[in-house]
């Protein structure tokens, strides 16, 4: 189902991930006065140093960017995006309301822990679904387009920077590790959410019966093998290679397969990110599985 050319789906996860995002902030950052990068360590800093209202600032320093950046981003991205800063802020002033004392006061390791989880795991379902949260995000696509710098060189000279400034106007320094240590989980959860429901595993065989273990795979797991031509660098022999690529959680399978056929085949596992296709993101019938 779809309104506007938007997937409802995407939209109410979008929302969920800007809820659980804005509940992180206000409760563990905020709470414990941590800060942030990005535009969201912008709005902590002017909370902590002007007393302004993260949720207005959220949307006073994002607007402007997003305009800015439209072009780059395409329609349904910027739709997406204008969803997500406006639910951010929405969310954030609805827990600034109904806040819920967590003292962590004397526990800053989990209150940066925590900290990181929430606003990985929010950002991480924002960023799935075709969402950002402005700011940062774009900034970085429009200096790889006009400067050349990769976005995650840009991205990580723009936290740093404000990171820095929040250590020398605000925080001390014990707080300001805190921040990275909370920014630092934020980031491996973010890849996780992003990667880990399509993360798999590739497999490479070489083997002397590589058309029965091929034969195997496709009929007992139901994954496509493709086959290589391969050549021994010192024997000169020629000799099949198989590649497949199978769910991380079926490695254990694939190795009793091939030790049922040929026990001296060589595997190599390597790990493989952004799957898609029949078996991944795709059905047998070439249809999305999300849909």
């Amino acid at each position: 189902m779809k309104i506007f050319g938007l997937k409802v789906k995407n939209i109410l996860l979008i929302l969920v991930g800007s809820a659980i995002f804005s509940f992180g902030l206000v409760h563990f950052n905020i709470q414990n006065e941590l800060g942030e990068g990005g535009f969201t360590g912008i709005t902590l800093l002017l909370l902590y140093l002007f007393n302004w209202d993260p949720a207005v600032m959220n949307i006073v320093l994002n607007i402007p960017v997003l305009l800015v950046g439209w072009r780059i981003l395409g329609r349904n991205t910027f739709l997406y995006s204008l969803i997500g800063i406006v639910a951010v802020s929405v969310f954030i002033r609805l827990s600034q309301m109904y806040m819920i004392e967590i003292n962590l006061a004397n526990d800053l390791t989990l209150a940066s822990l925590f900290a990181g989880v929430f606003i990985g795991v929010g950002l991480g379902i924002i960023f799935r679904y075709g969402g950002t949260t402005g700011g940062v995000d774009i900034i970085a696509r429009l200096i790889n387009k006009y400067l050349g710098w990769s976005m995650g060189r840009a991205m990580f000279v723009f936290d740093a920077v404000v990171i820095f400034i929040s250590v020398i106007t605000y925080l001390n320094s014990i707080k300001g590790m805190y921040t990275l240590v909370a920014v630092f989980i934020g980031a491996k959860v973010i890849d996780f959410i992003q990667e880990g429901a399509y993360a798999a595993r590739g497999t490479t065989i070489i083997s002397e019966r590589s058309d029965e273990i091929a034969k195997l795979v496709m009929k007992e797991m139901d994954r496509g093998v493709t086959v290589l031509e391969g050549r021994g660098s010192f024997s000169g022999a020629k000799r099949d290679v198989l590649y497949c690529v199978i769910g991380k959680n079926e490695i254990v399978r694939m190795k009793s397969l091939i030790d049922r056929i040929d026990p001296h085949a060589f595997v190599a596992v390597s790990h493989v990110h952004d799957v898609m296709g029949e078996g991944f993101t795709l059905d047998e019938n070439k249809n999305p599985l999300d849909d």
